[in-house]
């Protein structure tokens, strides 16, 4: 496995390195050890699928809050799409800063979303399916969450007029929102 920093601090790309024969491929996409060396969340209590029927669809930007913080790793296991986590530890100095990254077919690209991170997604084909392996469970009273297209954040989406939840759409901005 490679562990690439992520341009935000303790976020990380991370890549599965498949065994290719003439039947396709095989691969780890999580060993508790090597994520240890990194320094990187070992445990992962729930595991979560989205399955999403149409493409140009948004999900997020969601977090919860403490005690019950989480850390994600996110593989696109059919189709593509955009994935973005945003920093919203208060005295973070990239508090607010975003990175995104293409997830899918054919990349072995995985997203390390810290603690303390924001994240969702833009579908980019119809019938993505999104694979997370969660740090903590989930806890409906430490849901947060913030407008995707807010403007001080300044995600670029790839794709223009996207389906968004009505949840979603009536997320608050970042900035003002009671985080912890």
């Amino acid at each position: 496995m490679i562990f690439e920093p992520a341009l935000l601090p303790g976020a990380f790309v991370v890549r599965y390195e498949p065994l290719r024969d003439d039947r396709g491929y095989f691969a780890r996409v999580f060993d508790r050890d090597e994520f240890a060396r990194a320094g990187l969340e070992t445990e992962y209590p729930q595991h979560s699928v989205a399955h999403n029927f149409r493409h140009n669809l948004i999900r997020g930007m969601h977090f919860q809050a403490p005690p019950h913080t989480e850390a994600k790793l996110v593989r696109c296991s059919s189709g593509t799409i955009f994935d973005v986590m945003v920093d919203v530890r208060p005295r973070s100095p990239a508090f607010g800063h975003w990175y995104g990254l293409r997830l899918g077919e054919p990349d072995s690209a995985m997203l390390y979303v810290p603690r303390g991170f924001a994240h969702g997604y833009q579908t980019l084909t119809e019938k993505s399916e999104v694979h997370y392996l969660i740090s903590a469970p989930y806890e409906p009273s430490a849901f947060r969450g913030f407008r995707w297209d807010d403007p001080r954040v300044g995600i670029d989406w790839p794709l223009d007029a996207p389906f968004v939840s009505e949840r979603d759409a009536a997320l608050p901005p970042l900035a003002g929102l009671e985080i912890w």
